[in-house]
């Protein structure tokens, strides 16, 4: 592994991101094509994932017709911050779901052919799958900031527009921070499932607003496990201008920050990967 170690670093360093833009394109036009081969099963995955974020779209909208609110936070900025996490998890979701797949070819084996290609080991193993079913969480999640925002009548101008996209830029680094770090666990322990079923629920906490949460749970969702940072900070600039945490301009501090460590650990535990057997 050593020298392929070496080869593969000698020959990244020799790649720019432009020759991985357009592999990368072209492994996704193909990828995308298979797919869509298959179109029934391609439109009722979609149907089905729509209809699973709509339930919980109800499930928001059955509490709320019980109490105006929930520690100040109505149905429409809930919903809003709803909205918001599954936009900034459709990266996650689209280019890198590959990640759900590490545990299964790491045990059994099969990850080794992806330590023998002169292109960024990371990279290689992302490309391979792109999720194109993940553009339903990307509809639904627009849908609801759409709707929510008018609710609201939050103003429409070009800062707050810039403030929304950047601020799903830097949320959905978080997003795909949590995944990689989750997914790397199998690199280092048998029984990694666990991880991930536990990252996958902590992702769910991201749709409520932090100050609901006691003070332990305020500084693990903050600075531990941020998923603070995949909805309400990086929303409140938009949804509560007068009123913005000093936390939500680091938003791009903690996404870059974060998304790099999980990068450096998922690398350190492919690079340390020697096969199964003897």
């Amino acid at each position: 592994m050593e020298t392929s170690d070496m080869s593969m670093k000698t020959a990244s360093k020799r790649r720019g991101l432009r020759y991985y833009f357009n592999i990368y394109f072209r492994i996704i036009a193909q990828d995308i094509k298979s797919k869509l081969s298959y179109r029934s099963d391609f439109i009722i995955s979609l149907i089905g994932m729509i209809l699973t974020d709509a339930v919980e779209i109800l499930s928001f909208w059955l509490v709320f017709q019980n109490f105006p609110s929930v520690k100040g936070w109505n149905f429409y900025e809930m919903l809003f911050l709803y909205g918001f996490t599954l936009v900034a998890s459709t990266p996650a979701q689209c280019m890198f779901d590959n990640n759900w797949n590490l545990r299964l070819v790491v045990y059994s084996g099969d990850f080794i052919k992806y330590c023998f290609r002169p292109v960024n080991l990371f990279f290689y193993f992302m490309s391979e799958i792109f999720d194109i079913k993940g553009v339903g969480k990307l509809f639904v999640g627009l849908s609801c900031i759409v709707y929510s925002w008018n609710k609201l009548a939050l103003p429409v101008n070009f800062k707050s527009l810039v403030l929304l996209i950047f601020g799903f830029v830097f949320a959905s680094l978080i997003v795909i921070a949590i995944l990689n770090l989750a997914s790397s666990a199998c690199f280092f322990i048998m029984n990694s499932f666990f991880v991930l079923s536990l990252s996958n629920t902590l992702r769910g906490y991201a749709r409520y607003p932090i100050t609901i949460f006691s003070g332990a749970l305020k500084f693990v969702f903050t600075f531990i496990a941020p998923i603070a940072f995949m909805a309400y900070y990086p929303s409140m600039a938009v949804l509560r201008p007068d009123n913005v945490p000093v936390l939500t301009w680091f938003t791009p501090v903690f996404g870059i920050v974060f998304f790099y460590i999980s990068y450096k650990v998922w690398m350190k535990g492919a690079l340390s990967y020697n096969g199964t057997g003897n």
